[in-house]
């Protein structure tokens, strides 16, 4: 999907996509980025994610039907192998299509590419939960032949989808055929491959490995019944099982007859119709979709059968209106509304709905880096769940944040097996994976990103803050801390030179163009932070619930004395500081290295890691994403505010933005530190990552973890929200021109709304117990009678800078100058980060970075 030149506050084409308060509509029928569209319209619910390819099938940049969890398993191929490198690949599988419902009227087939279109309109209802499409078709004989689709995947019953077609022939009498099918694409043609021109010409590691055998292997004999199909599959090297069924439902005044052939890769329901004009034909398709790791097919059938059976007995109204109850109570929680900015609330709108889409029914099976809505990165989940989803879902929907921590939970052995491959103790969780098992064949950028294993544990610690839920903590989410916690204190080591210090060698930072590095700040940062964390509990425990800790010690074999080890790692903890530039290293020899000249990058040369070696990359001070500002936003009470807006100055410029996660990071320490328009624009490159297909493979699905990133950038950038051990503080940074910002928050049991505009926050109590929050330093009680408002001298400090790249030019604060340079002419190294963004999306067609200048 394009942006075309627009003004910059209208991020989205107006003609093709019109704006709407609730949905995202497309206007006109367009093949030139089918890849992206598919994936923008896609519908899903965590479980079952089904890609917006058009109900006839063609054309398709890539069809895509995918289960959360369901995934082939393949040897790793290493040019050199080394002990303990990863042996597994885990790949999520293209699962059966069933949203091909083919039409021919006068035996003439609608191709959307080459019909003769009247008109046309596609819409993604973010308040129904629906995928609406309307399309008028002059047929070659020219008859004029309505059609309109529905499509929805299930919030209340995550293994249903249910899809509707009704044709009208407007203009005379004419045969109709809907040939409703389930087609599974490995059937021995190449069609199930994703061919090379699809996914665009070059080496992309971003994309999904292609499969060199047949993976799903047939059941025989499917299950077949008048209006009913079931199809079965085992994969072939993970074993894993799947049944995919469909019920029919035809509804028309018109003769109709029906015929029905099932094979095992390939179930057809076949409607020939006697079409009357203006008489409507409807049929509405049910389809059910069960995984399992080993379950027997057959098994699988009878679950099938009973989700068909319970839609056969509510019908499509009661499973529309389920659909919309849901809907309405996940945005009761969770909408947050932008005032005087309609353009930034359609789109921020629709990245809190994707979040639905790819949390609300993942039910402990993980959220992967793409949702469920393509195969990019193998379907992978990484540190983006624990880092930029679930913050989201703990303050919004804590019911799936806890899901979502069980999850890590449920890999407890496997991530206790990868600690001792490593010849470490307690548990290292892979980088990347379905099941457990680490599947990230490159070490330097993948396995050595240790510090995930803190993100776990800030999650955790986060979510039970702010739900107060100490019985996930106490049951099962101490094991996780304990075990992290072990594995920093064996992994680091003591140094004795002027004092005791603890360090961390040989781990990856969230900069994976710095890797394999001592002592990385962001890592030491988090890692204290789950030592601490793990002394606190256990301190907790002992005296609020001593059965359990009692019972904890004897299932991890805890000793007294690790806890006190813990404490000393974290008090000693070595955390980089250099006294020259008056900063934070990124790691012990970051500042040695030269520094890459970003602003002089010609922008075909981005992303970086496409264009050059690896070993070239490592060499220079350049990143490819936020690492010590991530630290300076997740850990922020342990830096003055002069060390925040040092650091920002100092990495900003040298940050490319090659990674979907970056900017939205950026944009919460700009507001902090008072680069506010900064802060917006930053914020509009995360909004529009996927919209405008900023990096060039939204085709491969959509960046879930962006989309979190929004909510966390209005959230914790623009209203200014912070919490320390369940206390929120509030310190706004509204962006210029907008009128005000509100906010649900979920607390404690407690239910709040926070609203910020140009001159006041009020914050207030909807429901719950009274509690107390900080504003700007001072602290209120709010409660259910009386909201707290507060008026805002103004919306902190605002940094405006005005030059070049090379660091000439002048920093203003609040339009009062500051100094020549950046903002000091000593500090000739900054370039100006956004520079870089620009820059980066400059390769792309010009109206997609035109609606961003």
């Amino acid at each position: 999907m394009m942006v075309s030149q627009l003004d910059p506050g209208d991020p989205i084409d107006p003609h093709r996509f019109p704006l709407r308060d609730w949905s995202i509509v497309e206007t006109r029928y367009d093949d030139s980025d089918l890849g992206t569209s598919e994936s923008v319209f896609a519908v899903g619910n965590g479980y079952l994610g089904m890609r917006a390819n058009p109900e006839e099938g063609r054309d398709a940049h890539v069809h895509g039907t995918f289960v959360n969890g369901f995934h082939e398993t393949w040897q790793i191929q290493h040019a050199e192998a080394a002990y303990g490198f990863a042996q597994t690949g885990q790949t999520i599988v293209n699962a059966p299509d069933t949203k091909l419902m083919k039409l021919y009227v006068d035996d003439e087939p609608l191709t959307l590419s080459t019909a003769d279109i009247l008109d046309y309109e596609r819409e993604l209802d973010f308040r129904a939960g629906l995928l609406r499409r309307k399309v008028l078709w002059r047929t070659p004989s020219g008859k004029r032949v309505e059609v309109i689709s529905t499509r929805m995947v299930s919030f209340t019953d995550r293994h249903l989808a249910v899809m509707t077609m009704q044709v009208t022939v407007l203009d005379g009498d004419a045969p109709v055929v809907i040939s409703s099918q389930i087609l599974n694409r490995q059937d021995g043609r190449d069609e199930y491959y994703v061919p090379d021109d699809a996914l665009g010409a070059g080496f992309d590691p971003r994309k999904a490995s292609t499969f060199d055998h047949r993976v799903l292997i047939p059941d025989p004999d499917p299950f077949v019944r008048p209006h009913r199909m079931i199809l079965g599959y085992r994969c072939a090297n993970s074993r894993m099982t799947l049944a995919v069924g469909a019920d029919h439902v035809m509804e028309t005044d018109n003769p109709v007859e029906e015929l029905q052939d099932v094979e095992p890769d390939l179930g057809k329901k076949i409607f020939r119709v006697r079409a009357s004009a203006g008489v409507p034909i409807t049929l509405t398709k049910a389809v059910a979709y069960h995984s399992s790791r080993g379950v027997p097919v057959r098994e699988l059938y009878d679950r099938c059968r009973r989700t068909l059976d319970r839609f056969r007995e509510a019908g499509i109204d009661e499973t529309h209106a389920a659909q919309r109850a849901w809907l309405d109570a996940y945005w009761e929680r969770t909408d947050v509304v932008i005032e005087g900015q309609p353009r930034i609330q359609q789109a921020t709108r629709w990245c809190l709905y994707q979040l639905a889409q790819a949390a609300a029914r993942a039910d402990q099976l993980g959220i992967a880096a793409k949702g469920v809505t393509g195969s990019g990165y193998e379907g992978h989940a990484f540190w983006d769940t624990e880092v930029y989803v679930i913050p989201f879902l703990t303050y919004t929907n804590p019911t799936m944040a806890r899901n979502a921590l069980r999850y890590r939970i449920n890999l407890l052995d496997a991530a206790r097996r990868r600690a001792r491959d490593l010849a470490h103790r307690g548990a290292l969780f892979p980088w990347r994976t379905i099941n457990g098992e680490e599947a990230s064949a490159y070490y330097a950028a993948g396995t050595a990103q240790f510090h995930i294993n803190a993100d776990i544990a800030y999650a955790f610690m986060t979510y039970a803050d702010i739900t107060g839920d100490r019985e996930l903590l106490y049951r099962d989410g101490a094991d996780v801390i304990v075990e992290t916690a072990r594995m920093w204190a064996d992994l680091g080591f003591w140094r004795i030179n002027s004092g005791e210090s603890f360090h961390i060698h040989g781990v990856t930072g969230p900069d994976e163009y710095t890797t394999v590095v001592n002592n990385n700040l962001f890592t030491n940062v988090m890692a204290r932070f789950n030592l601490r964390s793990a002394v606190d509990l256990m301190r907790e425990m002992q005296r609020e619930a001593p059965e359990r800790y009692d019972q904890l010690v004897a299932r991890l074999h805890l000793e007294e004395g690790e806890v006190t080890e813990w404490e000393a790692c974290a008090e000693h903890l070595h955390i980089p500081y250099d006294e020259t530039f008056n900063i934070h290293p990124q790691d012990d020899h970051f500042l040695e290295c030269e520094a890459w000249d970003v602003a002089a990058t010609p922008a075909d040369k981005f992303p970086l890691l496409l264009h050059y070696h690896p070993l070239v990359i490592y060499r220079y001070q350049v990143l490819k994403q936020a690492d010590v500002v991530l630290a300076l936003f997740l850990r922020g009470e342990e830096f003055t505010a002069e060390d925040k807006r040092a650091n920002f100055e100092y990495y900003d410029p040298i940050t490319t933005g090659d990674s979907t996660l970056s900017a939205v990071v950026q944009s919460i320490i700009a507001a902090e530190v008072g680069y506010s328009d900064l802060a917006l624009e930053y914020f509009r490159l995360g909004l529009l990552v996927d919209l405008a297909d900023l990096h060039r493979n939204t085709s491969d699905g959509l960046h879930i973890a962006s989309t979190g990133g929004v909510w966390n950038c209005l959230v914790f950038g623009f209203i200014g929200m912070r919490q320390s051990h369940g206390r929120l503080r509030f310190d706004p940074r509204l962006p210029r021109g907008w009128d005000g910002l509100e906010a649900p928050l979920q607390i404690q049991g407690r239910h709040l709304r926070v609203r910020v505009t140009q001159d006041q926050i009020t914050v207030s109590m909807l429901s719950g117990e009274p509690l107390e929050i900080e504003i700007r330093g001072t602290s209120y009680t709010v409660t259910e009678s009386e909201p707290v408002q507060v008026a805002l001298d103004g919306q902190g400090p605002r940094l405006e800078w005005t030059g070049t790249t090379s660091g000439v030019g002048e920093a203003r604060e609040d339009g009062t100058l500051l100094t020549a340079g950046y903002p000091d002419p000593d500090r000739p190294w900054q370039a100006g980060g956004l520079e870089a963004a620009r820059k980066h999306c400059a390769q792309l067609e010009p109206p997609a970075a035109a609606g961003l200048s």
